[in-house]
């Protein structure tokens, strides 16, 4: 009877744990932390992609490379210190000094709308001299890799906008502090991103 009633048991309703194994396995990062790193692993593999596109489709006698403006190099450096300035932020937020955080959110906000500002201007240099996105593949693949740059650097306006809300409505610095750490966390990714692409772009 004892053997009929081991093959009648349903292991998989069993509580507990098997030779020392936890029932579940819990992750020591906080929610918003552990859905931004799921979110930065997927426009890695994305932004990846296109970069492996881009180094293969280069290679085709039809690639006609452009020329290089001199502003990307001074755009360069206006996100650079945007995540400086954003870092600042993290920095105050750490110590407790709200006037920190707040010059840093602000200085990384204008220093961000000044790199998509610049982005836009290199666009509208390069039409004037007639490289249109239709004219050439190599065209193609600028815009819509600095375009897909500047659509998540838009998006991280959006966060960054939330938080500044949260400051201003007297919230206290220490429940500020991951949300500043969320948004440095998201701007240096993106200064990353940007110094891959700018190379890769560079190098064509």
């Amino acid at each position: 009877m004892s053997f009929l009633g081991e093959l009648a048991d349903k292991p998989w309703l069993t509580q507990g744990s098997l030779d020392g194994i936890p029932d579940a396995v819990e992750s020591d990062l906080p929610t918003p932390q552990f859905g931004l790193r799921v979110f930065l692993g997927v426009v890695t593999v994305l932004f990846a992609l296109f970069a492996v596109v881009y180094s293969e489709r280069m290679l085709f006698s039809d690639w006609r490379t452009l020329p290089e403006p001199w502003l990307l190099w001074l755009n360069t450096g206006i996100l650079i210190l945007s995540s400086m300035a954003i870092q600042r932020a993290v920095n105050s937020a750490r110590l407790g000094r709200m006037d920190g955080v707040r010059t840093g959110l602000v200085a990384a906000g204008i220093l961000t709308l000044a790199f998509l500002a610049g982005q836009f201007w290199v666009w509208l240099q390069l039409v004037g001299l007639g490289y249109y996105a239709a004219t050439n593949v190599a065209n193609a693949f600028f815009y819509l890799l600095t375009a897909l740059h500047g659509v998540h650097l838009s998006g991280g306006l959006v966060a960054l906008g939330r938080t500044a809300l949260k400051m201003q409505r007297g919230v206290e610095v220490g429940k500020l502090r991951m949300s500043v750490e969320l948004c440095a966390t998201y701007w240096h990714f993106l200064l990353v991103i940007w110094l891959a692409l700018f190379v890769l772009l560079l190098n064509t």
